[in-house]
């Protein structure tokens, strides 16, 4: 397997991995009334590839799920990433 596909799953998996925490803290400090993560700030995690790790933080941790707009983004984020994916393998 090449280096830049190396590259592009261990950022995935990273950036997914950082939504979904992201995801699990702010709910936790939803239920206890304490700072919130700012919205934007999920927002930008999932533009940036974390679309995934969003949606199943919403799935697992019921967090956010009346809110049409996290599903927008979440699923923008996700096909942006899957256009730039298949660009980067058939490289055009």
């Amino acid at each position: 397997m090449p280096t830049t596909i190396k590259l592009l799953i261990c950022y995935y998996i990273a950036i997914n991995i950082v939504l979904f925490v992201l995801m699990a803290v702010d709910k936790v400090r939803a239920r206890r009334n304490e700072w919130r993560i700012k919205e934007a700030t999920l927002f930008i995690c999932a533009l940036l590839g974390g679309g995934i790790g969003g949606f199943l933080g919403m799935k697992l941790f019921h967090h956010k799920t009346k809110k049409w707009y996290f599903h927008v983004i979440y699923a923008i984020g996700i096909v942006i990433h899957l256009v730039l994916i298949w660009c980067v393998y058939t490289k055009i």
